[in-house]
């Protein structure tokens, strides 16, 4: 049989969708923004953990760090995990546990014990980024995809945005202690909503509970340039709103000494930039390709970089630090829609997997941008140097992407989706 005839016979979950694209965008997008929801509650009441427990700087950190760690690793399992067992029981299951660290950290006696549930808070989140992206490659392609992938960062947008000025506000009036109050809240609607509204999109398959099938899908993804580039081009973009979130506490907070609240309120900036440009590309969508609107992005990217690097030179201010963030985050609204489209596409049977790869180098890369922060004395000299090498990395990645034809294709070709994708411009280059 021949592969087009078995794409005839097979049936295909896209032709009548389990869900509708709208209920597909609101659940994945409440499923992605738990981890960086978790994130911008907290980060108005660091200041206030280094009082309450009478640590250090250093440890207080390690609680932001530590998070990312559990949020980026715990996806390389989490992704496989609803391969095999299905999408629904393991974002339940992932939430459970993002809901009891909370309450762990809502009661933690001593920093060590916070750190600690931080951890296992960013394990429970880590399913939400996996699960979101693999739900829309389950049931949709192309521009269509890329429409699903730009609504839910418009809604991704939206509760991030507010979350750093509700946490500001709830420190203020309520202490630190009601920011882990709040996240129990966000995450027990999740669980309900899942619960009510999820439907399974895939056959799961128990075969691949194994470590070799595992090793051989990461391995197949790692191997592939398309996934790659792709992956690095987001990771180089979407990972710089990751690695912020651990510098620009300690630039406006500490050295320039806004308030929680007034901290939150500027963060406001930052995601409410990326929610105009998730407007704008969504309208420049009704006519125009995702894909022509990457080139366009990393260009505003770029002049961001230009301008956060600027602060070498210029002195510190609220408005010199965020206007050229706020610049940087509207480019990667027209980056995020078509690169995760692109990076997922050819592989159907393990999106699971290559959406946790995907995840963990974007979360992966703000950890890492984040950790080497910390190694600066002066958190402006590290916001001005290590965001703008992010920025020219996802430059330099897409570049790579599009100067070799067989990594320029959006999409596999249609007579694939049912195996492996054919032809020589889905395979390695010959080694001749």
């Amino acid at each position: 049989m021949t592969i087009t005839e078995t794409v005839t016979t097979r049936p295909d979950a896209r032709t009548s969708p389990v869900m509708s694209m709208r209920r597909v965008s609101l659940l994945g997008a409440l499923f992605i923004a738990t981890g960086p929801i978790a994130m911008a509650l907290y980060t108005p009441a660091m200041a206030e953990v280094v009082t309450a427990y009478g640590t250090t700087n250093s440890l207080v950190k390690m609680t932001l760090t530590l998070y990312f760690a559990g949020f980026a690793c715990a996806q390389l399992i989490a992704g496989p995990l609803s391969d095999a067992l299905g999408r629904r029981p393991v974002i339940i299951g992932f939430m459970l546990l993002f809901v009891a660290a909370s309450l762990l950290a809502l009661i933690a006696p001593t920093i060590e014990t916070l750190i600690a549930a931080r951890f296992i808070q960013g394990i429970g989140a880590s399913a939400g980024v996996a699960i979101s992206r693999a739900l829309v490659r389950d049931m949709f392609e192309g521009d269509e995809s890329s429409k699903i992938m730009n609504l839910m960062g418009i809604i991704l947008a939206v509760a991030p945005a507010m979350a750093p000025a509700i946490g500001g506000m709830a420190v203020t009036h309520a202490g630190w202690h009601s920011v882990f109050g709040l996240m129990m809240v966000f995450g027990l609607v999740v669980i309900t909503l899942a619960l009510w509204g999820l439907k399974e999109t895939i056959v799961p398959d128990r075969s691949r509970l194994n470590l070799r099938a595992l090793g051989q899908s990461y391995l197949t993804l790692l191997t592939n340039r398309h996934f790659m580039t792709t992956t690095m081009t987001i990771a180089g973009s979407i990972g710089a709103i990751y690695a912020l979130a651990t510098i620009l506490p300690f630039i406006l907070m500490q050295r320039l000494g806004l308030s929680p609240t007034v901290f939150g309120l500027w963060m406001l900036s930052q995601s409410g930039s990326f929610f105009a440009g998730s407007l704008v590309v969504r309208r420049l969508m009704q006519n125009h390709s995702a894909y022509r609107l990457v080139t366009p992005g990393l260009v505003v990217i770029m002049i961001g970089s230009t301008l956060i690097l600027s602060l070498l030179f210029v002195e510190t201010t609220v408005l010199h630090v965020m206007i050229p963030v706020a610049v940087y985050t509207f480019g990667i609204a027209f980056v995020m829609p078509a690169m995760s489209t692109a990076a997922l596409a050819p592989f159907p049977k393990i999106a699971g997997a290559a959406s946790s790869l995907m995840g963990f180098f974007q979360m992966g890369a703000g950890l890492f941008v984040g950790s080497l922060a910390a190694l600066f004395s002066n958190p402006v000299i590290a916001l001005a140097v290590l965001i703008p090498a992010m920025g020219t990395t996802a430059c330099l990645s897409y570049i790579y992407y599009r100067s070799n034809p067989h990594l320029g294709e959006p999409e596999p070709r249609k007579n694939a989706i049912s195996g492996p994708p054919v032809g020589r411009s889905w395979l390695p280059p010959r080694k001749d």
